[in-house]
C-alpha cells in the first residue's frame, strides 16, 4: 500500500467493525440512529436511506453484516425488502426494528429471513447487543414476542399446543439440549463450544429438530424452547 492511499491498514488481530445499511422512512429517527451508532467503536454505517432502492443497491454492493430495517415503512413492503434482502444477499442479516408486544405478524418475518427483531422500547443497550450478536451468527427474539411467534407455529402446524407438539415427535436429550440453547439466542459455535462437539454436528441436530418439529427457523424454536418445548419428556 502506498504512503498516500487513504485506506487504513488493519491492526493485525484487530476486528473489522460491524458494517451496517440503515432503511428507515423517518428522517428523524433515522439520522439520530445513525448518530448514535457512530459514537460506538466497533461498528460502521455504510448507508442510512429511506430510498429502499438506493439502500438495496447499497446492499447488494457492499454486502454488509447487518441491515437494520424499520417495521413500519410507510411506501413500501417490509416483509417483501426482509425477503429480497434474504434472498439476493443471504449474509447480510436482517434486523427487524420497532416491533410492538404481540406483534401479529412476526412469524411471517422469520419466514422471509429476518435474524433478529428490535422492540419499540428496546434500551440502548439491548440495540447494540441484539446487532452485535446477530453480526456474530446468532438468532435474537425478544421475550416480548416469543407467546405471538408461538401461537403461529402452533396454528401454522395444526397443533393447539405444545404438549401435542411433543407427542407427536421424540426428541433425543441431545436434540432437546440444542433447543434450549438456541432459546438462549446462541450461534452454532457457541452451541458447539458450550456441548463440546463439532460445529457439523450442531448443524445436524439443529436440523433434526427443525424437521421434528415442523418448524422453518431457529428463531421459531428459540420461541419453542420458551413455552416448553424442550422439556425432559419424550426423549428417545
Amino acid at each position: 500500500m502506498s504512503p498516500t492511499s487513504k485506506r487504513k491498514a488493519r491492526v493485525p488481530g484487530q476486528k473489522a467493525p460491524i458494517a451496517l445499511v440503515l432503511i428507515d422512512d423517518n428522517r428523524l429517527l433515522r439520522e439520530g440512529m445513525a448518530a448514535m451508532i457512530h459514537t460506538q467503536p466497533g461498528f460502521k454505517v455504510l448507508a442510512a436511506s429511506a430510498d429502499v432502492d438506493e439502500a438495496l443497491l447499497k446492499v447488494r454492493e457492499a454486502r454488509p453484516d447487518v441491515v437494520l430495517l424499520d417495521f413500519g415503512l410507510e411506501d413500501h413492503d417490509s416483509l417483501s425488502l426482509t425477503a429480497t434482502v434474504h434472498a439476493e444477499v443471504p449474509s447480510a442479516r436482517v434486523i427487524v426494528m420497532g416491533l410492538m408486544p404481540l406483534q401479529e405478524d412476526v412469524a411471517d418475518y422469520v419466514h422471509a429471513g429476518a435474524s433478529g427483531f428490535i422492540m419499540k422500547d428496546a434500551s440502548f443497550e439491548e440495540f447494540f447487543e441484539t446487532i452485535r450478536a446477530v453480526a456474530a451468527g446468532a438468532e435474537i427474539l425478544p421475550k416480548a414476542l416469543t407467546a405471538s411467534l408461538f401461537t403461529q407455529i402452533a396454528l401454522n402446524v395444526a397443533v393447539g399446543n405444545k404438549t401435542k407438539v411433543l407427542e407427536s415427535v421424540r426428541l433425543t436429550n441431545r436434540e432437546k439440549e440444542v433447543i434450549a440453547l438456541l432459546g438462549e439466542g446462541l450461534s452454532n459455535k457457541e452451541i458447539s463450544t458450550r456441548l463440546n462437539i463439532a460445529v457439523h454436528t450442531v448443524k445436524s441436530h439443529v436440523s433434526n429438530v427443525l424437521e421434528k418439529l415442523a418448524l422453518h427457523s431457529r428463531l421459531e424454536v428459540a420461541a419453542f424452547s420458551h413455552q416448553g418445548g424442550g422439556g425432559p419428556n419424550n426423549s428417545a
